[in-house]
């Protein structure tokens, strides 16, 4: 294994980690098509705060280097001399929660340009089951002219990155893998064994690694529609769903979820990519869709909670200010893809509030070009009608909350982040 040289494609959340990870121990070539966003790691910067930076710095090398550690590039030509291929490129869904397959369309092209007879390509992208062997191969034969299982080889190894948390790291979380034939499958195992500290799991086929990957999150949706469904009949019931929850939580089987907003680019998106492919084979997968329905409702119906705690304390809803914490998908991380905070920030405007969205994590140029909203960075000082905190970021724990509940603000708490006594109404 310590003659291989690996590249891979796509250097955003997934591919970073995990080029950085391999670099500590192979000679490895990061490519992505932003110029900026190489440029940005060559000088020793992750914005994505994924790696810290000098961790990151420890593993730069230069482009002419063969020993181990991490070049990067948005040239192509540079990954021309790798033997091994990793793809880590995102699959998003469009605005009809369709697959969409572009970027990994591209980077197999990227990929087949360069591709050498021996080589392996390992997609990690999230797929349904038979993307791998239908949609990408075919593409990597056609621009290379090789036959695949002849003249180049295939995995699939589904990412397992949790955005934002420093202790389950790419290394420290077990890894299935795949391979296009099994001794191929033998090779892609041994590659991320050498540098995965948890173990990985070697499936049988390509398309049970895919599956894997689309079941775990759709899994976790399912589970939190349940609760989140919960949480709306037990609101009209006018009962604590968190305290229904911490004794239902006393049963040694039964499972800890709780409600919220589920976005980002994983428990959000993945389960309509096995939704598209069930009705493919004729196959209307309620269950999923249903999920799908519920959480993607929760976003209204929190705005929808908010106003009804103004009106019940008399104030006026026209133009009131509403302050909502948190734009990102999840907590102490800058990541605003397929953030559901913005179902409540547009639902809130609907009713003509002034809706400011503060984040110390968001990128406020990000949030305009993805949203069209505004962002601060900074905590807006003011006096506010509602506060919605929305995002569990640490740094809330800094804002006096108390001053605004004696401003007479409505405060309702998504995550149940804050002490019972300060809020109004937790989801």
């Amino acid at each position: 294994m310590e003659e291989k040289k690996i590249a891979v494609i796509g250097l955003g959340y997934v591919g970073l980690p995990l080029a950085r990870l391999f670099a500590t121990k192979y000679s490895v070539v990061g490519f992505d098509i932003n110029e900026d966003r190489v440029n940005e790691l060559m000088s020793g910067v992750d914005s994505t705060l994924e790696v810290e930076d000098d961790v990151l710095r420890t593993v730069l090398v230069g482009k002419e280097s063969n020993e181990k550690g991490l070049y990067c590039s948005f040239d192509s030509n540079d990954i021309k001399e790798c033997d091994v291929y990793i793809v880590t490129v995102p699959t998003p869904v469009d605005k009809n929660n369709r697959p969409v397959l572009t970027p990994l369309i591209k980077a197999s092209e990227t990929v087949g340009k360069v591709l050498g007879k021996g080589d392996v390509v390992i997609y990690e992208s999230t797929v349904y089951p038979g993307v791998t062997e239908e949609e990408c191969i075919p593409v990597l034969e056609r621009v290379s002219g090789l036959e695949f299982n002849k003249d180049f080889y295939a995995g699939y190894s589904p990412e397992r990155i949790n955005p934002g948390d420093k202790k389950h790291t790419v290394d420290k979380i077990l890894k299935v893998t795949s391979g296009s034939t099994p001794e191929i499958g033998r090779i892609v195992d041994e590659l991320y064994k050498s540098v995965i500290t948890a173990g990985t799991h070697l499936a049988p086929t390509i398309k049970v690694a895919e599956a894997s990957k689309v079941i775990e999150n759709s899994q976790r949706d399912i589970n939190i529609a349940f609760v989140n469904e919960l949480a709306k009949i037990f609101g009209l019931m006018d009962i604590n769903t968190q305290d229904v929850l911490n004794a239902a939580g006393t049963k040694w089987n039964f499972l800890p979820f709780k409600p919220g907003l589920v976005g980002g680019h994983c428990i959000g998106v993945d389960p309509y990519y096995l939704a598209q492919k069930a009705q493919e084979f004729g196959y209307h997968p309620g269950i999923i869709l249903a999920g799908r329905r519920m959480n993607d409702s929760m976003g209204e119906y929190v705005a929808s909670q908010v106003i009804k705690l103004m009106i019940d304390k008399d104030i006026k809803i026209k133009k009131a200010n509403v302050l909502v914490l948190g734009i990102t998908f999840k907590e102490n991380c800058p990541d605003v893809r397929n953030t559901k905070v913005i179902d409540v920030v547009k639902s809130l405007k609907e009713y003509n509030t002034n809706t400011i969205v503060y984040d110390p994590w968001a990128d406020e140029n990000e949030v305009k070009q993805e949203y069209g909203i505004e962002s601060v960075r900074d905590f807006p000082k003011g006096d506010y009608d509602a506060v919605v905190l929305a995002v569990a970021h640490d740094k809330f724990n800094e804002i006096d909350f108390k001053s605004l509940k004696e401003h007479g603000s409505v405060i309702y708490d998504v995550k149940g982040f804050l002490p019972e006594s300060i809020v109004d109404k937790v989801l």
